[in-house]
C-alpha cells in the first residue's frame, strides 16, 4: 500500500496538486491542480459526462455558484448542515469532534452520533488537541453551520451563499427544465462544477478540502410508475456494507450481485441498485482498485435531512475509507419544499389515457366570515382548510375544524368552511416527482485513482516509482524523446512524429532534457502509457525507419516503423479497442528488458 506521504509528495512535485496560494502563507482547505493534475481531472469529467450524462441520455445545465438565502431556507441547509465543533481551551484550535473519536478509538462513523453522546466519548477516551495536546475533556461540542455566506449586491445587499452542493442549482430550475424535458417523467439532469464547504479541519490533501468538484445527476421519477432498466446490471458484482453489519460486531463487508441485494431488500430502491451497478462498472473503467473499494449503507443517525435512504461508494486511501460517491433517495423532499417556498409549481402534469371520474373534497369558506374574525390572516386560514380538506377530509365531520397557519392554531366552524365532496372529471393529474441522486466527488476521486495507481518496482537494476493510470485517465497518451538533441535528423524526424501523433488527437510531451534514462522515469511519475524514442539506429538500414515504443507497466520496447506509430498508439489507447500490447510486441521486434514489480 503506497504511504500517504509519498503519494502527496509525488503530487507536488509532479504537478498534480499543491496547496494554493503558497506565496503568501496558504490557507488550509485550498489547493491548485497542476498541469497533470488539471488533465487527469478533466479526463475523469470527462469519462463521468461520457456514461452518466451522454450515455444515459440526460441533460446538462450549468448553474451559479452563489445563491441568495431563500434556497437554503427551503432546502434546509441553513439549520440542517452542520458538523460537530469541539475548540481547544489552550490554543483556541477548532476541530471535528467525530474525526478525534474515529482517529483515537475504535468507534466508526462518529458522525451518526449525537452530540452528547460524542462529549461522553472525548471524557472517556481523554481525548485532546491534536495541536497542543491540551485535554480537551469537559469542552462543549457545538455544531457549526459549513455554508460561506456573502453578500449579493452592494452595501449590505441581499445575503446568499456559496452553494455546499450543485444539486440546489437543478432543482431550483425545475419548472423551466421540465419544459426541456416535455413534461414528461422520468428524466434526468446532471451538473459538474463546484461547491464550497467551510470546513472545521481539512486534511489529507484534497481528500477534505473547502473548494471542491461534483459531478452530480438528478433524476426525476414518478414513484408509482417509473422503473429503472434494473436488468442491465443485475448481474454486476458489487462489494456492499449494509447498515446491519456495521452494527453487528462481527458484521463486515460482503459480495453479491445488484439484482440479489435488491431482491432480498439489501438495497431498498430499485432506483438506487441500478446506479450501484452503473456506478460500479464505471469505476472499473476509469481504475479504481476494486479490491479497495466497497458501498457502505448510511446508519440511521447519519442520513442527511432529505435522504430516505442513502449509500456511500468508498475507496481505501492512506489506510482509510473515504467517500467518494453518495447515492441517494431523496423522495419529494426538495421540489416540496421550494413549492413550498416560492410559490411556483415544481409538478408534472400526467396526462391520463382515459378521463376520470372522482371525488373531490373542496371547501368554499364565508370570508365574510373569516374576514372579521382572523383579519390579516383569512386568507392563510381558507389556504389552510382546503389543504386539509385534500389530506384529511373526515376533518370536517366535526362540529368545528382547527388549522395552524405559521405555528399558531385557528378554530373554524364547519359550517363556516362550506366543505363539500363533489364528483368531478380529470384527464390527469400534478405529480410531484421523487428524485434520486448519484453524486460524485471528483477531487476524492482524483486522489483514489493517483494512488491506487502507485507503484514501485526495478527496471534493469535500478528502483523506480509509476502510476499505473487507466491509459483514458492519464495527463499524458504519449511522450517523444530524441535520443540526442545535437543530431538534426533526429531532431527532425522526433518532430514530425511528435505532429503525427498530435494529429491523430493525442496528448503528446516532447522531451529533449537529460538521459534518457531520466527521461523515462518522469514520464513514469505522471503514468504517461507510451514513450517514443527516436534513435540513430532507427534511421540506418536498408528498410523504412523505425523508433522505439515503450509502454509504462512492463517497459517492454519495441521497435515500430514511423510511418505506423500514430496509428498503432491511438488504437492502444482507444478503449473501445481491446488491443493489448502484446500484440504490438508480436508484430514488432521486441527489444529486451529487465523488469521486477512490486506493486506498493
Amino acid at each position: 500500500m503506497a504511504d500517504q506521504e509519498d503519494v502527496i509528495e509525488l503530487a507536488k512535485r509532479r504537478g498534480f496538486f499543491f496547496g494554493a496560494n503558497g506565496a503568501y502563507g496558504g490557507v488550509a482547505g485550498f489547493y491548485t491542480y497542476g498541469p497533470n493534475g488539471a488533465a487527469v481531472k478533466d479526463n475523469l469529467e470527462s469519462a463521468w459526462r461520457d456514461r452518466f450524462t451522454v450515455r444515459q441520455g440526460n441533460m446538462e445545465i450549468e448553474a451559479p455558484t452563489i445563491m441568495p438565502e431563500a434556497v437554503f431556507e427551503a432546502s434546509g441547509h441553513l439549520d440542517g448542515f452542520d458538523d460537530m465543533l469541539v475548540e481547544c481551551p489552550e490554543c483556541g484550535a477548532s476541530h471535528r469532534a467525530d474525526h478525534l473519536i474515529e482517529d483515537n478509538t475504535d468507534v466508526e462513523e462518529a458522525e451518526s452520533i449525537p452530540i452528547p453522546e460524542v462529549e461522553e466519548l472525548i471524557r472517556e477516551h481523554d481525548l485532546r488537541c491534536p495541536s497542543c495536546d491540551a485535554p480537551l475533556s469537559g469542552e462543549p461540542v457545538e455544531e457549526f453551520n459549513l455554508m460561506f455566506e456573502t453578500s449579493i449586491g452592494p452595501g449590505t445587499g441581499q445575503p446568499g451563499y456559496m452553494r455546499p452542493e450543485t444539486a440546489q442549482g437543478i432543482f431550483v430550475e425545475f419548472p423551466r427544465l421540465k419544459e426541456y424535458a416535455r413534461n414528461r417523467l422520468p428524466f434526468g439532469v446532471t451538473q459538474i462544477g463546484p461547491a464550497y464547504r467551510n470546513e472545521i479541519s481539512p486534511r489529507k490533501g484534497i481528500v477534505r478540502v473547502r473548494e471542491f468538484t461534483q459531478a452530480e445527476l438528478e433524476t426525476f421519477i414518478d414513484p408509482e410508475e417509473d422503473e429503472p432498466p434494473l436488468h442491465e446490471v443485475e448481474d454486476v458484482e458489487v462489494t456492499l456494507y449494509p447498515a446491519g453489519e456495521q452494527e453487528d460486531e462481527d458484521g463486515e463487508a460482503y459480495t453479491t450481485t445488484v439484482g440479489e441485494a435488491v431482491d432480498e431488500g439489501v438495497i431498498g430502491s430499485d432506483w438506487v441498485g441500478y446506479y450501484l451497478g452503473v456506478a460500479q462498472e464505471w469505476y472499473q473503467r476509469v481504475g479504481v482498485d476494486m479490491d479497495r473499494f466497497r458501498f457502505r449503507q448510511h446508519l440511521p443517525g447519519e442520513l442527511a435531512h432529505y435522504a430516505a435512504d442513502c449509500w456511500d461508494a468508498e475507496s481505501e486511501v492512506g489506510g482509510d475509507w473515504i467517500e467518494i460517491t453518495g447515492f441517494a433517495y431523496r423522495s419529494d423532499y426538495d421540489l416540496s419544499k421550494h413549492a413550498e417556498h416560492s410559490g411556483e409549481s415544481f409538478t408534472v402534469f400526467k396526462q391520463y389515457d382515459e378521463p376520470k371520474t372522482v371525488e373531490r373534497a373542496t371547501v368554499d369558506p364565508d370570508m365574510a366570515t373569516l374576514g372579521p374574525e382572523f383579519g390579516g390572516d383569512a386568507g392563510a386560514v381558507a389556504d389552510a382548510l382546503g389543504t386539509l380538506a385534500e389530506r384529511d377530509p373526515d376533518a370536517f365531520d366535526a362540529d368545528e375544524v382547527e388549522v395552524e397557519v405559521d405555528g399558531e392554531t385557528y378554530a373554524v366552524d364547519s359550517d363556516v368552511a362550506n366543505f363539500s365532496v363533489e364528483e368531478v372529471t380529470e384527464n390527469g393529474e400534478h405529480v410531484t416527482p421523487h428524485v434520486v441522486e448519484p453524486s460524485f466527488g471528483v477531487d476524492r476521486i482524483v486522489y483514489t485513482l493517483i494512488e491506487h495507481a502507485y507503484r514501485t518496482d526495478e527496471v534493469d537494476g535500478e528502483a523506480r516509482t509509476y502510476l499505473a493510470l487507466d491509459p483514458e485517465m492519464a495527463a499524458t497518451d504519449a511522450a517523444v524523446f530524441p535520443l540526442v538533441s545535437n543530431d538534426d535528423r533526429l531532431l527532425d524526424l522526433a518532430d514530425e512524429v511528435t505532429a503525427d501523433l498530435r494529429s491523430a488527437g493525442l496528448s503528446v510531451e516532447y522531451d529533449d532534457s537529460g538521459s534518457i534514462g531520466r527521461r523515462y522515469r518522469r514520464q513514469d511519475e505522471v503514468g504517461t502509457p507510451f514513450c517514443v524514442t527516436v534513435d540513430r539506429d532507427g534511421l540506418e538500414g536498408d528498410g523504412p525507419d523505425t523508433v522505439t515504443v515503450r509502454e509504462r507497466d512492463s517497459a517492454r520496447q519495441v521497435r515500430v516503423p514511423v510511418d505506423g506509430v500514430a496509428d498503432e498508439i491511438a488504437a492502444l489507447l482507444d478503449p473501445e479497442d481491446d488491443r493489448a500490447f502484446e500484440a504490438l510486441a508480436a508484430a514488432y521486434e521486441e527489444i529486451e528488458t529487465g523488469v521486477e514489480t512490486e506493486t506498493a
